[in-house]
């Protein structure tokens, strides 16, 4: 294991970017049309907060010949030029009459030439992130040149890590390790959940976060009715339930791992199902190795908590992590996306403790040759207590 480091040297992105051509060339396409933050970040490295102002688009061409060409606002001019891109074209943004799109197309015009193929990921979990008018002006002002499908491009090279991406991640989780360990310094019996919700996402800074995008969670006694809501004020009853989700970032790259714990005291029912929870990820974890569908994960933990009756109504029992806090695959029944050496996976099954109350429990993996690895340190099948107050 190597120590993580901050940013990349240009050779990991000149790897990228030829493996993106090599793709692109056997796609039949002229370029790569980006739009979104995640995408021009990974081959240009541009990391920034700014895109949480949805007011400027922004666009990164990767042509199939050269290197990548960035046509961006003049607002990120001097923080795209302490990347390695070089080719930077900017516009005064923003701009109501031209917000861009002469620029960007007279610069694919020039890189692609009077005809050809540019491709922008169009599948799941891809999005536009212009204007839709602005898209169809570039349309019509790129024709004949043709815009397509990336033919999964840009999914297929993000779904597989480099050994500092992985680095960068473990990162991130042992963060979250070291706040979730601090967990009873901040939960006790009477603290508000939403105090606790606060107090958290200090602890995970603390230990080194970057920021804190997302946290999650809930308490209430036989489990909880949902992994996604917000704080309330409600305290932290003896009997509950706490489970917090995170997902930090360090330098451009997620965790997303949960905790539960027992206030003052559990249950022997919420005892069994903790225990079920991590025994279906160990289950998981024995057969995670390149080869194998990314289905084969979801119905071995659905068999351990569900008996294989085929999942919740979450819909999937884990996910691909990175740069995003989900990314592709899915762990459902019907995702053939077949594992790879580099992959970093979330394990997340979920387990019905009664009738609109469940438990997840989540953990991060990363996929090698000789099988998978823990990222997260993985929980022991004891939920743990947190101590009443003294």
């Amino acid at each position: 294991m190597t120590v993580a480091e901050r940013g990349f040297p240009t050779a990991e992105f000149r790897a990228r970017l030829k493996a993106a051509q090599s793709r692109m060339e056997k796609a039949g396409l002229a370029a790569l049309l980006l739009t979104t933050e995640p995408e021009l970040r990974y081959f240009s490295g541009y990391l920034t907060r700014f895109w949480e102002s949805p007011t400027r688009p922004w666009f990164l061409i990767v042509p199939a010949v050269g290197d990548p060409v960035a046509v961006i606002p003049a607002i990120g001019a001097a923080l795209m030029g302490r990347t390695w891109i070089t080719d930077i074209r900017t516009w005064r943004a923003p701009d109501l009459k031209d917000d861009g799109v002469t620029l960007l197309t007279d610069t694919l015009h020039q890189l692609v030439g009077p005809s050809g193929r540019i491709g922008l990921p169009m599948g799941h979990e891809s999005h536009l992130r212009m204007p839709l008018a602005d898209y169809a002006r570039l349309a019509r002002g790129l024709a004949p040149i043709q815009l397509v499908d990336d033919a999964g491009i840009m999914r297929a090279l993000r779904m597989v890590k480099s050994a500092a991406e992985i680095e960068k991640i473990r990162k991130a989780c042992g963060i979250a390790d070291r706040a979730f360990a601090r967990v009873p310094e901040i939960a006790t019996e009477g603290v508000p959940l939403d105090q606790v919700f606060r107090r958290f996402q200090m602890l995970c800074l603390e230990e080194g976060a970057d920021w804190v995008p997302y946290l999650a969670g809930a308490s209430e006694t036989g489990g909880y009715g949902d992994v996604i809501s917000p704080a309330t004020p409600d305290p932290l009853a003896r009997g509950d339930v706490l489970m917090l989700d995170t997902g930090l970032i360090w330098d451009g790259y997620f965790c997303d791992f949960d905790r539960n714990f027992a206030v003052g005291e559990s249950s022997p029912a919420i005892d069994a199902a903790h225990a079920r929870l991590i025994e279906a990820v160990a289950t998981a974890m024995q057969i995670a190795k390149p080869g194998i569908p990314a289905a084969d994960l979801f119905h071995a933990m659905d068999r351990i908590v569900t008996g294989g009756a085929g999942g919740s109504d979450a819909g999937r029992l884990g996910h691909g992590l990175g740069m995003q806090l989900t990314e592709w695959p899915s762990l459902i029944p019907t995702d053939d996306t077949i594992l790879q050496d580099g992959m970093v996976l979330t394990l997340e099954p979920c387990i019905e403790t009664s009738s609109g109350r469940i438990l997840v429990h989540e953990e991060n993996i990363v996929i090698w040759a000789g099988g998978a690895e823990f990222l997260s340190t993985p929980s022991a099948p004891d939920i743990p207590i947190l101590k009443d107050p003294a």
